[in-house]
């Protein structure tokens, strides 16, 4: 516990504690950019076949208007409009009889769209679906290399997504230990640099597999950007301002919503919209290398010379030189003696299994971290699939969730983190399972619900970044919170599919969003509350804190026994 004592005497909130959540936040905006970036980038137009009669001037017949010309060339589809996969292999002219009925042709006249597909280009110039078609009033058929991500094809968009999610999974099992071994700076440095680099590379992607090959680099670096900001943040500031900081970095979340509505809004071409959410990235990698290693890591890890230094360093830019330069190598051995010598014993991921005090709390933060991603990416990837505004309803999610993360900021003082962790996940879920019993034709009143059980998840979310931070000592808190977005991406990867139920009954998918959330939200409350407690350095602080508490426990409650005189 004695690394809080130093950090009191550098300060464990000021000037650099600010600096440092200012840069850090600022890549987090963008992060959340390229999380949604596909609820624009990906967005499915209007389309219809390429046909001769309608799309090659010099074949159009003079005296038919556009709309007999598509009747004779596009069947109806089922919803009366034209077809979106299908067109007349030969213009079936008895269609412009007034009496003709559906029975005026049949299914075997009909065929795939064989020369491409012309797309409504009034929303959006290019997205990943329409990549490199020509602009509809070309004459010439679509080339035949074009990405056409619709009618046969139109799995592959959340196959995109998966592969996403996926990488995602794979950064959270490689950047926690990978930051447990090499430290939390470098190991953010390297996937600023991995962002920026596969994030612009994706803009000039010829193919779709080259595209998500892509993608699935840039989540890798997009997860070790998340897990690393929130670490530093918990270890490098004072237990009295750790939820100021850590509720800044969760609004870093939702701030990024807004600023991908903005932008998206403003850029309707997905090339230019994917380079311009990944150039800030080359500058937070150039202003990273400014960035403190992690003292309370280095020290616990050994490194007492590195450890000093950074401690000094960070005491300097919160004028307190003088007394960072109290701090010698003796003193911080002698005010680290009991955890540098407890950790010895090197610390793996088994250890959290292992051990009967971490068991219970890995096991049951990593399913609050799964009800997060199962739930949240689940909907909040697929606004399109919502029927509404995509603008207005990905802004809405981003502004709604402002507030309840800034109230969560009071209620984690008030409540504490484990009534909050349990509330939040259940109040999520209970909105999300009532939309699914309101008709379709108040669509206002569901989009409502979704976006207050998106806030609801967004508090969720702000109090499982500190309280996981809490839960475990230093020597395993990477290898835990990189457990905690394994699951979350875990269910990330599992939110898409179960969108895939609904073709068979439609308020399947929101049932099960909704029932995950309750049901681990009841789990949380098994959890031991942190409220207050400083960071425990190593498994054998954890097991000190519980000694205290029982004792305390014991004197509050005191047991009167009765004596026979």
């Amino acid at each position: 516990m004695a690394f809080s004592e130093l950090l009191d005497v550098v300060g464990g909130l000021g000037r650099f504690q600010a600096l440092q959540t200012m840069a850090l936040v600022f890549a987090i905006m963008w992060i959340t950019s390229h999380s949604m970036i596909e609820n624009f980038s990906a967005t499915v137009p209007s389309h219809r076949c390429w046909v001769s009669l309608l799309d090659n001037n010099t074949a159009q017949v003079s005296f038919l208007d556009p709309g007999a010309l598509l009747t004779i060339s596009i069947p109806p589809g089922p919803n009366q409009e034209p077809h979106r996969c299908r067109r007349f292999r030969q213009p079936q002219w008895q269609l412009l009889d007034p009496n003709a009925t559906a029975t005026n042709w049949s299914e075997s006249a009909t065929e795939p769209c064989l020369d491409g597909w012309v797309y409504d280009y009034s929303t959006f110039t290019s997205t990943i679906v329409t990549e490199g078609l020509p602009q509809p009033h070309e004459l010439s058929p679509p080339p035949l290399h074009q990405w056409d991500l619709v009618c046969d094809s139109q799995a592959l968009k959340p196959m995109a997504q998966f592969i996403f999610l996926a990488g995602m999974l794979v950064g959270a099992a490689v950047c926690g230990p990978a930051s447990d071994r090499f430290g939390r700076r470098l190991v953010l440095t390297w996937s600023y640099l991995q962002t920026a680099v596969s994030g612009t590379a994706t803009a000039f992607a010829p193919t779709f597999p080259v595209y998500c090959l892509l993608r699935f680099l840039l989540a890798c670096a997009l997860v070790g950007v998340m897990m690393n900001t929130s670490t530093l943040l918990i270890e490098w500031t004072s237990a009295q301002a750790r939820v100021l900081v850590m509720t800044l970095n969760a609004l870093g979340f939702s701030f990024g919503q807004v600023l991908m509505t903005a932008v998206a809004y403003g850029v309707r071409d997905w090339t230019l919209l994917q380079l311009l959410i990944s150039a800030p990235f080359f500058l937070c990698f150039v202003y990273s290398w400014w960035l403190a290693e992690s003292a309370r890591w280095l020290l616990t890890t050994g490194r007492l010379e590195r450890g000093l230094h950074e401690l000094q360093r960070v005491a300097a830019i919160n004028g307190k030189r003088a007394a960072g330069d109290t701090l010698t190598t003796e003193v911080l051995l002698s005010a680290m003696q009991e955890d540098l010598s407890t950790n010895q014993a090197p610390s793996s991921l088994g250890s959290l299994l292992r051990t009967p005090g971490l068991r219970l709390r890995t096991c049951l933060s990593t399913l609050c971290w799964f009800a997060f991603g199962f739930t949240f990416y689940g909907i909040a990837m697929d606004t399109q699939g919502l029927g509404s505004n995509i603008f207005l309803l990905q802004g809405l999610m981003g502004v709604a969730d402002i507030p309840a993360k800034i109230g969560s900021l009071l209620l984690l003082g008030c409540l504490g983190r484990r009534p909050l962790q349990a509330v939040s996940l259940m109040l999520s879920g209970l909105c999300i399972l009532g939309n699914g019993l309101v008709p379709h034709e108040l669509g206002a009143l569901r989009s409502a619900l979704v976006i207050l059980g998106l806030g609801c998840m967004g508090t969720a979310f702000t109090c499982i970044t500190i309280y996981c931070g809490e839960l475990f000592p230093t020597v395993l808190r990477m290898r835990a919170v990189g457990l905690g977005q394994m699951a979350a991406r875990g269910g990330a990867c599992l939110g898409p599919l179960v969108r895939l139920l609904g073709t068979h009954r439609p308020a399947l998918p929101l049932l099960i969003y909704g029932s995950v959330p309750v049901l681990i939200g009841l789990a949380a409350l098994l959890l031991p509350e942190t409220r207050n407690l400083p960071l425990p350095d190593t498994i054998e602080d954890l097991q000190s804190q519980a000694v205290k508490k029982a004792k305390q426990s014991s004197r509050g409650h005191p047991v009167l026994h009765s004596t026979r005189l």
